[in-house]
């Protein structure tokens, strides 16, 4: 493969890194300094909604969205380098609409479900939220108990999901819900859209994360689904909702690859400048080491990164390089923020510089969407062929 983006995706990139710079940074000491008095890390609607007219202003809109319905249908190749753009910034910011559930979508939808739903989440004028994690559920999706029932034409949903960012707010949620439990995730798993304020989704509490991320767990009671709102075919939910998965850990590959860099250009900055016993940082041994280890881990994680998504645009199977991009690149800088916290002394301990919520966030990252032992888990039971 031509490891060298194309000049159309190697200005898109540089077009997010300075809408980044311009837009994002600026935020961080407000951001830093709300989330230091006990605040929320996240953005005020406000500011949110600034971010996203300038967004679209600069054509930033539904970049891997269809062009049927207004996206530029940009390949994982060139969302890589937009993701580890925004990786930069430890401002909690995503270019509308969320690929993920963007892609989950494309995957399934109907004529009708893509002019009432897919259209409008391109545009921006809807919010997606997820249901597939339930107590005791997370890790495993195929053990979900979350049911789903045929009543005439409409489906009732029972069950209980829990770590959904959104929830209380968005216009939507794709909850997944067992309609077969003899086939179970061969089979058995089914996508519904749930509309807000659908009588039965009660929100039950909410979840304080570290990070400044908030969750939600989610009850189902008697929650009904009108027919045509099942998104893609009855007992084959399971596949669009690992296209989901895979194109989130893909971007938490990316994201981990931009704020590792961000962490290493802070400390190739700042190891000159400090002296200790006579010298500077940046003529210790260990501080030396760490930025070539670093540079040189990061390197890879990028590499990887895009080689895998470039095997998704061929539309090759990536189950495997899914599971070790998403898990080398979070480990690799939860690795790198932590010794550059290390080598600002005091200074990286303080709630006034980027690094102790990037140590946060790659913190969750580590868990999120699946954890590291798992992903190290599914390779390793793939190459053995012990997968059941």
């Amino acid at each position: 493969m031509d490891f060298a983006l194309s000049d159309e995706h190697r200005m898109l990139k540089e077009l997010v890194e300075r809408f980044v710079k311009d837009e994002l940074v600026p935020l961080e000491p407000i951001v830093l300094a709300r989330e230091a008095s006990g605040g929320p890390a996240g953005l005020p609607e406000a500011d949110l909604l600034r971010l996203n007219e300038r967004a679209k202003e600069l054509g930033l809109y539904g970049l891997d969205a269809p062009e049927d319905v207004g996206g530029l249908d940009l390949p994982a190749v060139a969302m890589v380098g937009v993701q580890e753009a925004l990786g930069h910034s430890v401002v909690q910011y995503i270019l509308p609409p969320d690929s993920p559930n963007l892609r989950m979508m494309m995957q399934t939808v109907t004529e009708r479900q893509r002019e009432a739903y897919l259209a409008p989440y391109v545009a921006g004028k809807t919010v997606s939220a997820m249901g597939i994690s339930e107590p005791g559920a997370g890790s495993d999706p195929a053990a979900m108990k979350t049911r789903a029932v045929r009543d005439g034409d409409d489906w009732v949903l029972n069950g209980r999901k829990i770590w959904i960012s959104k929830a209380p707010d968005a216009d939507f949620t794709i909850v997944m819900a067992v309609t077969d439990p003899a086939k179970g995730a061969r089979g058995g798993i089914s996508a519904f859209l749930v509309d807000k304020g659908t009588p039965g989704y009660n929100v039950l509490r909410k979840i304080p994360m570290i990070a400044g991320n908030t969750t939600y767990e989610v009850v189902l009671e008697d929650c009904r689904v009108e027919g045509w709102k099942l998104l893609g075919k009855e007992g084959q939910g399971f596949a669009p909702m690992q296209t989901r998965l895979g194109t989130r850990r893909c971007e938490i590959a990316a994201w981990s690859v931009g704020m590792a860099q961000r962490a290493l250009d802070m400390l190739i900055d700042y190891a000159p400048q400090r002296t200790t016993f006579g010298k500077p940082l940046s003529e210790r041994q260990a501080i030396q080491f760490w930025i070539s280890e670093a540079a040189t881990k990061i390197q890879a994680a990028r590499l990887m990164t895009y080689h895998c998504a470039w095997k998704l645009d061929q539309g090759m199977d990536v189950r495997n390089e899914i599971s070790m991009i998403k898990w080398y690149a979070s480990e690799m800088a939860y690795e790198t923020v932590d010794r550059v916290m290390q080598a600002f002394g005091a200074m990286g301990m303080t709630k006034e510089m980027p690094l102790q919520l990037m140590a946060q966030k790659l913190r969750n990252a580590r868990i999120y969407d699946g954890a590291t032992e798992i992903h190290k888990w599914v390779i390793a039971r793939n190459l053995l062929g012990t997968r059941a």
